[in-house]
């Protein structure tokens, strides 16, 4: 009598001993010896913007003496509003930065979202060379084409303009465009070929289906690109020379160089205007922290998570 042959099974992963199983996570739980090591790490990485607020709240005679403290003891708030009328055009120099970061937002983030989706979606010869050519750029330091720079703005006659520091963000730069074409990547391809076939070409596209949809990508690209132009030190330094036309990072190091010769500089003025450098930028992260969080770049994919 023929015996019925068994079917030899595979071992699975439902066979394996428990030894040889994936361990189960386990969800983190705060301790208190948890809560205790960030609050100390908290309370050094603030320690510097509380003796900021301390120097700025700080008297004369406290600068002059170098009696400062970290934990305020003075509260001169009058110092908010003295460093407005120092000899220094400070309202001005607030101004320039508010224009210089707003153009240079608006150029970034309409040149990035542009390039980007061409990157992704358009087909040409040779479009992934040039991708990478464009990411390869990436790795150029800045020092090596400053001076080639300030060479052709001076030709151009653009030294002492707002012009070379506004200008170069309606070109974009590598990591935005490399954000955004991540982003299209992951966006079905179907949306473009239903409004194709309603007739939309590739700048309709843009602009009904995938602009909207690039909202979290752009407004992280116009957070970063104020955050970079809004404290930008070096860019002013070598093409402005008027102080009417500095910006607030720039003018700051102005208000040490006012002091007469064997005074102190008024550090109390000068991190008041370092408290204007760095508030707006708190706020404008706080207010845009949750674009950042919806991007993901990991794995090809268009967020940061």
């Amino acid at each position: 009598m023929a015996t019925l042959a068994t079917p030899v099974r595979k071992r699975g992963h439902e066979d394996r001993p428990a030894k040889e199983q994936a361990p189960a996570v386990r969800a983190f739980r705060a301790t208190p010896f948890t809560y205790g090591t960030l609050l100390i790490v908290a309370a050094i990485l603030t320690t510097p913007l509380v003796f900021v607020g301390s120097i700025a709240l700080a008297g004369d005679a406290t600068v002059n003496n170098g009696a400062f403290t970290i934990i305020p003891r003075e509260f001169h708030w009058d110092n908010f509003s003295r460093v407005f009328s120092t000899e220094l055009p400070v309202g001005t120099f607030l101004l320039n930065s508010v224009l210089i970061s707003l153009f240079s937002v608006v150029g970034q983030v309409l040149s990035s979202g542009l390039v980007g989706y061409a990157f992704a979606r358009l087909r040409a010869p040779g479009k992934n060379t040039m991708f990478l050519v464009v990411i390869a750029t990436m790795m150029i330091p800045t020092q090596i084409t400053m001076i080639p720079q300030f060479i052709l703005f001076r030709d151009l006659g653009w030294v002492n303009t707002f012009l070379p520091l506004i200008v170069p963000n309606f070109f974009s730069n590598a990591f935005n465009v490399f954000l955004v074409r991540q982003f299209v990547s992951r966006l079905p391809s179907e949306l473009d070929e239903a409004a194709m076939m309603d007739g939309l070409g590739f700048f309709g596209i843009y602009r009904r289906i995938m602009f909207p949809m690039l909202r979290p990508v752009l407004i992280a690209i116009g957070i970063f690109t104020l955050t970079h132009t809004w404290g930008d030190f070096m860019g002013p330094l070598i093409y402005l020379n008027d102080e009417s036309k500095m910006p607030l990072a720039l003018g700051v190091q102005y208000i040490t160089a006012t002091s007469q010769a064997g005074q102190a500089p008024p550090w109390n003025l000068v991190m008041v205007g370092s408290i204007l450098l760095a508030v707006p930028m708190i706020l404008v992260y706080y207010l845009g922290q949750k674009y950042l969080y919806e991007m993901d770049i990991s794995g090809g994919s268009a967020g940061v998570k």
